[in-house]
């Protein structure tokens, strides 16, 4: 099922009701009836894309951009595609499926996911995998790709799951983590693991400052980092090389409960 994007829309849209368990069953009349809701006026899918049907399980958008917000919201299984960029939220709460983004994510991609795999061939913004205001945590289980890099708090809150960053992430990433595993290629802005209670940040090319609430634990080889490639290498090759070699290991952050750690393979 292929949704086509008319023109550039005026105003943000809610994407959310595009899923698969929700469009099964119904009818093209039905689907281009359903109203996206937006800032401003009421807008339904027939005014903004181009419909082709299909199977309801695979969903395909094209030539979408940054002003599509929510996409794959809630999805419970099934797949959706997406051709261009996205805005906030994208994958928000899913518990199933595969969401695939062929552009940029705007911020809070992956927020609250449950499970199943967001991958983002692009760049990520702030707050990936983390928390809505209000909210006591990020993502709980699931796993995250990005291919470009991430801003900001990736990883924020995060209690369960996997989130991989091949480029770079910015500023404390991997903050207030509770749990989960935070994997960042190359190299990560100032205080990663700022406030981190437990869970495992890896680093490829280090950090801009480190906090000095992390205790140096000497450089190893763990079977365990060997073993969790394996899994690694299934979504992103350069993640799993980086698993298979030495690296420096720092416990904290002993400002808060001190059970987290870093691993970094060069500390610069």
């Amino acid at each position: 099922m292929t949704f086509s994007l008319r023109r550039r829309p005026d105003q943000r849209l809610d994407l959310s009701p595009l899923v698969p368990h929700l469009l099964g069953g119904k009818t093209a009349a039905e689907i281009e009836r359903v109203e996206l809701q937006t800032t401003r006026a009421r807008v339904d899918v027939a005014e903004i894309f181009r419909l082709r049907m299909g199977d309801p399980g695979s969903i395909r958008i094209e030539g979408a951009c940054e002003r599509l917000d929510r996409v794959g919201r809630a999805m419970t299984g099934g797949e959706v595609v997406v051709e261009g960029d996205v805005g906030v939220q994208a994958g928000r709460l899913m518990t199933a499926g595969r969401l695939v983004l062929h552009g940029n994510a705007g911020p809070w991609a992956a927020s609250g996911l449950k499970g199943g795999v967001v991958e983002i061939h692009g760049a990520a913004g702030d707050f990936l995998g983390g928390p809505l205001a209000g909210e006591m945590a990020g993502m709980r289980g699931g796993t995250v790709i990005v291919h470009g890099g991430a801003g900001d708090r990736a990883g924020d809150r995060m209690r369960r799951g996997t989130i991989i960053i091949e480029g770079e992430a910015g500023a404390c990433a991997g903050s207030r983590m509770i749990a989960g595993t935070l994997i960042v290629g190359r190299r990560a802005g100032a205080l990663p693991g700022f406030l981190m209670k437990r869970g495992t940040i890896i680093l490829g090319e280090g950090c801009s400052v480190l906090s000095p609430t992390f205790v140096d634990c000497g450089r190893h080889e763990l079977v365990a980092m060997r073993l969790w490639a394996g899994f690694v290498d299934s979504l992103s090759n350069p993640a799993a090389a980086l698993l298979r070699q030495p690296l420096l290991r720092l416990a904290g952050d002993m400002a808060v409960l001190g059970k987290g750690e870093i691993f970094i393979r060069n500390r610069n």
